[in-house]
């Protein structure tokens, strides 16, 4: 009888540890479903975060962009209001903080970033000298290798592009297309942000 009631804890105390290693593996279970989920939860926002400041940073750069440019003039100096246009840089003139001066402006491609570098007349006469040039970067990861592109008092939507070295005189209209890829090998897919800018003091039937 005792042997008998021995035998009984023993084959009661075996499905006890049993039961045990059986939760203890659906816990383990659960933690790394939950750990993965949690994972996959943070990189996905990682990625929404990304794109969302991408993306507002292209929209405020091209705004800025589209004002100052469709506001270009002659300079304090006399010089034309364009100094140079090419598809990686553009340099002209442009009273953009409304102080009755008239800044050179240029946007040009640097590496992968879009710069923009300003000059402020000085002096009496008033000059523009290189030497104060301020500097910023304006979008970072452009994958882009050509950026702007400029078209003449033809312009109808559909016309070509005035051809290298471009007829400064000429230009009517800024075409801007920039596209940006923080890592091409992950989400979020590259973004691409486009203007049309008719340089208001230049313009002729545009």
């Amino acid at each position: 009888m005792q042997k008998e009631i021995i035998e009984k804890s023993k084959i009661k105390s075996g499905f006890t540890l049993i039961e045990i290693v059986f939760s203890i593996s659906i816990f383990i279970i659960i933690m790394g479903a939950l750990t993965y989920f949690s994972r996959n939860i943070w990189i996905y926002g990682s990625y929404v975060s990304t794109g969302l400041n991408e993306s507002q940073n292209g929209k405020t750069a091209i705004k800025k962009m589209t004002y100052e440019i469709r506001g270009a003039s002659s300079s304090n100096t006399g010089a034309y209001a364009i100094s140079l246009a090419t598809s990686t840089d553009f340099t002209f003139h442009s009273n953009i903080d409304d102080d009755g001066l008239i800044e050179r402006v240029r946007y040009f491609l640097s590496g992968s970033e879009l710069r923009k570098g300003v000059i402020k007349p000085t002096g009496s006469p008033l000059t523009y000298n290189s030497a104060n040039e301020t500097l910023s970067t304006l979008i970072p990861d452009v994958t882009s290798t050509s950026i702007f592109s400029y078209y003449d008092e033809n312009y109808d939507g559909t016309t070509t592009a005035l051809t290298s070295p471009i007829n400064i005189p000429a230009i009517r209209l800024v075409k801007i297309i920039i596209t940006t890829d923080k890592d091409p090998n992950r989400a979020p897919a590259a973004a691409t942000f486009s203007t049309e800018v008719s340089i208001r003091n230049l313009k002729d039937n545009l």
